[in-house]
């Protein structure tokens, strides 16, 4: 961390800092030009909050020359980490497609979708038992007789699956019905309470980006549930909101390359909620496989035109499988399988 004072700082503010790093268990170097002084703060910076020292007398700025987070970052790991889901390996060669419905609506549709998901040929299945909604007045999912559902429709075929935890509250109910995946959603990316206590639990996370959110808030976001001890966190773009009205968000194909670059975590991608339509996710997704996803979380429905939630964004059964069969050849020609 680079202390920078002002023009006009006098030897007792240039003190001041030297005896607040040493406060903080930090050393200084006291470097004196023409002009500035410039102090460098030696240690762990990560642990500092730089805004302490920002409004101390005489100091100009503060840059971290360290990253802050540090489980997740690419310099705590060179290797890329493989998230281990019930032998289902999410990180390596192997890309992983997670498809199913936007919610849990009847035990006959959750069957006949987990059908449709193995018939694909993808090996985990996505659901929503909580669902938040813009609207206070629509369907907000079935709750826990939704997880009933999904579980006896996915265990019938061996299926991991993968549902939204909304809540706190609700995770005693995540861990009663044993819940494979738990996925974060965007609008609790910051939800410091709640990535604590996944941080807390042995299961994979799925870490949706916020709408608004910048590569770095996203990185500090996992790394909260990493400092609980929960290391196996997977990032998930979906779209991030811009000033277009013709697509529901604009997917940043640029943050799969710039995760890739700053974490050893794997990395998927929501083509359905970066589109919003189910025509632009084919294109979507094989963008998002050619650029380095590690996979896809991709909302099929058997009979999308009845579905209860998000209708328009939602693959067909059949449309599913043509999807995968052009994800194989892409897979096939960047050195990966699906």
């Amino acid at each position: 961390m680079i202390i920078i004072m002002g023009t006009h700082a006098s030897d007792e503010q240039i003190g001041g800092v030297v005896t607040k790093l040493d406060a903080m268990g930090m050393g200084a170097n006291v470097s004196r030009g023409i002009e500035r002084t410039v102090i460098g703060a030696i240690g762990d910076e990560r642990t500092i909050d730089k805004e302490l020292l920002k409004v101390l007398p005489g100091v100009e700025n503060v840059i971290r020359v360290m990253k802050p987070y540090k489980i997740v970052s690419r310099e705590s790991q060179a290797s890329d980490s493989i998230i281990d889901i019930k032998g289902i390996k999410l990180g390596g060669k192997e890309v992983q497609v997670i498809a199913g419905p936007c919610s849990v609506e009847t035990q006959a549709q959750m069957d006949t979708a987990a059908e449709a998901v193995v018939v694909a040929g993808c090996r985990l299945m996505r659901g929503g038992a909580f669902k938040p909604r813009t609207s206070p007045y629509s369907f907000q999912g079935l709750g826990e007789q939704g997880l009933e559902f999904f579980q006896n429709a996915a265990r019938r075929h061996d299926l991991p699956i993968v549902t939204e935890l909304m809540d706190v509250r609700q995770l005693d109910i995540f861990l009663k019905h044993d819940v494979d995946v738990i996925q974060i959603g965007t609008r609790n990316m910051q939800n410091f309470d709640l990535l604590k206590e996944v941080g807390r639990v042995h299961k994979p996370v799925v870490l949706k980006r916020g709408m608004s959110a910048t590569i770095k808030e996203w990185l500090m976001a996992a790394e909260y549930i990493a400092a609980g001890g929960n290391h196996d966190i997977i990032f998930c773009e979906r779209g991030v909101r811009s000033f277009e009205t013709y697509y529901r968000n604009m997917l940043d194909v640029t943050a799969i390359p710039v995760l890739k670059k700053e974490t050893h975590l794997p990395v998927i991608v929501d083509p359905s909620h970066a589109g919003g339509k189910a025509w632009m996710v084919p294109q979507l997704s094989r963008a998002a496989l050619a650029a380095g996803a590690d996979g896809l979380l991709v909302e099929m429905h058997p009979t999308p035109c009845e579905a209860w939630c998000d209708a328009e964004q939602a693959l067909s059964p059949e449309e599913l499988n043509g999807l995968m069969g052009e994800l194989r050849g892409i897979a096939q020609v960047i050195g990966r399988s699906l």
